[in-house]
């Protein structure tokens, strides 16, 4: 359902009503007895702005688009009243994508100065300013940061045409059969018999061309063209990048330094923000994720690995080394163990779309934080409290230092993340939400034998993302009391739609779509 459905006030009553969550279809979903290669496995989703578009990024280095159904089939057609009235009535409901199109981002490569390999893993992908029709994304690795132009390119295509000898005949086919003849067997004009092979052959002729219009056809292919990239400016591995609502920067973050880039120039970047210490022997944190402000584009916060989220105004100064505000959780600060500070370290955040809120996830809870208020959030979701008397163990098996995100609904009411055994956490803003509605994403609600691969003609894909299933039934696929969890398949990467209550979840190689 659209945001639009829902009236503003929802905000001021106590509690938003529950959304009961279903199942909408899913990508490259394995068979059972198929393994999962490390490079299919996913590692990022995007949402573009509009909602049309939604882009993945995976281990391989590759970049998967999808779009929107209704946007492909309607461009270009008349329909009559009544079929748009349809099409308005699907619209309103929740939307359906496709497979666009793909292309390798980036590929491995080897730093010879400091004898370090460098992944071809995407870690983060993000839509840019759509100015004249044309897609922009920028996709980048742990140094790398490229931006691609996405653009549809019709091609006339022609069908395999299996036809009886006679009809295949052409013009150039009836002029060299007539090359062989000699002089005593053309046929004389006299008596008219030329001009009536002159007309066969016209007439061939216009049967030919007419059979070539019936199995050409022109179909919109995508395309991706690397446009620039931004390279040399991190000593450490990027952690996140995000766009100015300006149109016309981004920001790059890694472990230790916030570089201010212009899309135009990548050559060149500013340092804004660096928290490297004159030794490294007093290194007390970390930046774990950076967010540009939606609306102002002077605004940006940044996490580190001790809690903090920092707000900083660029037209401060040069170097945003001094925050202008810091949100901590000051209850948070009493109690501390050896686990602690782990724990605590932020691995996302989000803005809302008006800016006032920040979504933030730890290793433990969901946080939602105003922005006016520095002192304490103002809403705290626990993911799996009940892991707590277990951190020791999973921090023996480095499951401790998961990184999970999270996201925002467009009305800023209902927030979501995940978790181990692909458990897809959804929470509402209000008194006695904190429970939430908990979805196993990994659940097959209809065998893989019953479903339909989608209709469309797959390449000779890179990925197996390609595949598409939809769900036949609607039943809700909510998760039952009785669960015993798994933490070698977890759910650490999703996004929720801009304009509707869709989240897209990636769950191994699978990527999967839940519509309230």
């Amino acid at each position: 359902m659209n945001f639009s459905t829902r009236h503003p006030s929802t905000r001021a009553s106590p509690s938003p009503p529950p959304l009961e969550w279903k199942f909408s279809q899913v990508f490259g979903e394995k068979a059972p007895d198929e393994d999962i290669q490390d490079v299919d496995i996913i590692s990022a989703v995007e949402f573009e702005k509009s909602g049309d578009y939604v882009a993945v990024g995976d281990r391989g280095g590759r970049v998967i688009i999808f779009e929107t159904k209704h946007g492909k089939d309607t461009a270009g057609q008349h329909y009559s009243r009544n079929h748009l009235e349809q099409l308005e009535f699907v619209s309103l409901s929740h939307p359906k994508y496709q497979y666009k199109t793909e292309f390798q981002s980036h590929e491995p490569e080897f730093d010879y100065l400091k004898s370090v390999e460098i992944e071809e893993k995407i870690n983060k992908v993000k839509w840019c300013t759509r100015p004249n029709g044309s897609l922009f994304i920028l996709s980048t690795n742990d140094k790398t940061i490229k931006l691609w132009k996405i653009k549809d390119q019709n091609v006339k295509k022609a069908k395999e045409m299996d036809l009886p000898h006679q009809f295949v005949s052409s013009e150039n086919a009836l002029l060299a059969e007539r090359s062989f003849m000699s002089e005593q067997d053309i046929p004389s004009s006299v008596n008219g018999n030329y001009q009536e092979w002159k007309e066969n052959v016209v007439n061939n002729t216009f049967l030919s061309q007419e059979m070539h219009s019936k199995f050409a056809y022109n179909e919109d292919t995508a395309y991706a063209r690397c446009r620039r990239g931004y390279a040399h400016a991190h000593d450490f591995n990027i952690k996140s990048i995000s766009n100015n609502s300006d149109g016309e920067t981004f920001i790059s973050a890694d472990d230790l330094r916030i570089n201010l880039w212009n899309l135009e120039i990548s050559n060149q970047s500013f340092n804004i923000i660096d928290m490297k210490p004159s030794n490294m022997e007093d290194l007390t944190e970390v930046i774990t994720s950076a967010e540009f402000h939606p609306i102002h584009c002077n605004l940006l916060a940044y996490s580190s690995s001790r809690g903090f989220i920092r707000i900083v105004d660029m037209r401060q100064s040069a170097l945003c080394d001094y925050s202008a505000r810091m949100l901590q959780d000051v209850e948070f600060q009493g109690s501390r163990s050896f686990f602690t500070e782990i724990v605590a370290s932020i691995s996302d955040i989000k803005f809302s779309h008006d800016g006032r809120h920040i979504l933030s996830r730890d290793y433990m809870n969901l946080k939602l934080w105003d922005v006016h208020m520095d002192s304490s959030p103002v809403a705290t979701f626990k993911i799996h409290e009940h892991l707590r008397p277990k951190l020791c163990d999973l921090y023996n098996n480095d499951s401790i230092f998961d990184k999970f995100d999270c996201c925002i609904s467009g009305d800023g009411l209902h927030f979501a993340t995940g978790s181990y055994s692909n458990l897809l956490r959804i929470f509402s803003h209000g008194v006695g939400s904190e429970e939430g509605s908990t979805v196993e994403a990994s659940k097959d609600p209809n065998s893989i034998e019953n479903r339909k691969p989608l209709p469309r003609a797959r390449r000779s894909s890179l990925s197996s993302l390609t595949r598409g299933f939809h769900k036949q039934g609607h039943e809700s696929t909510t998760l039952g009391k009785e669960f015993s969890w798994n933490f070698s398949s977890k759910l650490q990467h999703l996004a929720w739609h801009p304009c509707a209550y869709l989240i897209a979840c990636a769950s191994g190689n699978s990527l999967s779509f839940y519509y309230a």
